[in-house]
């Protein structure tokens, strides 16, 4: 396996009448020493099992194969599996589906684990994607994920900035994710207009708290965020009704605060307050 660059990319995509498709936010690595840095970020044993989600045309499998992972690639682009195989050969799994849909119990079986997610995550459904791994595939410990600059710093975020927000709490739920490098448009094929970012998500053995329901705290979360600039004693009231000061009160929590200034335990607080 040659490790790819543009111009052998550009003949790829040639022969098999590809282009990378904005719909479904295609840029292809070109940049082997990038690719390189990624495994080396991700850290991860030889013989590890790793799901490498959005594969393309195998820029980074390529690196995930030559350090000693068992990679299982899945890829919604049908019309770019002839030139992932041919890049790749049958060394590694390689599945036709959707992240967002498929069964993560069949495609990342809890007996083959612990699993590793490395990945350069289609950007338009980087969010969802993790949050789907983080909440239904537990055997998935570890995620060391390419996104958008803008989206990696939000996953990574502390209280009181501006990048903090809903997905950055539920986040925080689950995992302790940290932002380890940047990665600039000039080593992609084509150019994106965006500087990228590399997370490391790794996965608490339990939650960072204790609720009674995962459900009714992410919606406190997310009603909370869905006017960020009230003050939580408005921005709940639709959610808590007059109580609204009454659960804030009990929880500890000034009602005239913002949702960007509070940490996962406080949410976990009115969460309890609640009952």
């Amino acid at each position: 396996m040659q490790p790819l660059t543009p111009t052998s990319i550009a003949d790829l995509l040639s022969r098999h009448e590809l282009r990378a498709s904005r719909a479904l936010g295609q840029c292809f690595l070109a940049d082997p020493n990038t690719a390189r840095r990624i495994v080396r970020l991700a850290a991860f044993e030889r013989g590890a099992p790793i799901l490498e989600i959005g594969p393309g045309i195998g820029s980074l499998t390529i690196a995930l194969l030559e350090a000693g992972a068992n990679v299982t690639a899945l890829e919604l682009d049908r019309h770019v599996l002839p030139a992932l195989h041919e890049v790749v050969g049958d060394v590694p799994e390689v599945v036709h589906g959707d992240a967002l849909t498929a069964d993560l119990d069949q495609l990342v079986p809890a007996a083959n684990g612990p699993w590793m997610t490395v990945s350069n995550l289609p950007y338009n459904v980087a969010t969802p994607i993790v949050m789907r791994l983080l909440e239904e595939a537990p055997q998935i410990r570890t995620m060391l994920v390419m996104v958008q600059r803008e989206v990696g710093e939000r996953f990574a975020a502390t209280p009181g900035g501006k990048a903090y927000g809903a997905v950055t709490v539920k986040i925080s739920y689950f995992a302790r994710a940290t932002v380890v490098g940047m990665v600039p448009p000039t080593v992609f094929f084509p150019h994106p207009k965006v500087d990228s970012a590399l997370v490391r998500i790794d996965r608490y053995d339990t939650p960072a708290v204790d609720v009674d329901s995962r459900g009714d705290l992410f919606a406190l979360i997310k009603a909370g965020f869905a006017t960020r600039r009230k003050m939580l004693r408005s921005a709940l009231r639709p959610l808590l009704g007059v109580r609204t000061v009454e659960i804030l009160t009990a929880a500890g929590v000034d009602p005239t605060n913002r949702a960007e200034a509070l940490e996962i335990a406080e949410w976990a607080m009115i969460a309890r307050a609640v009952k």
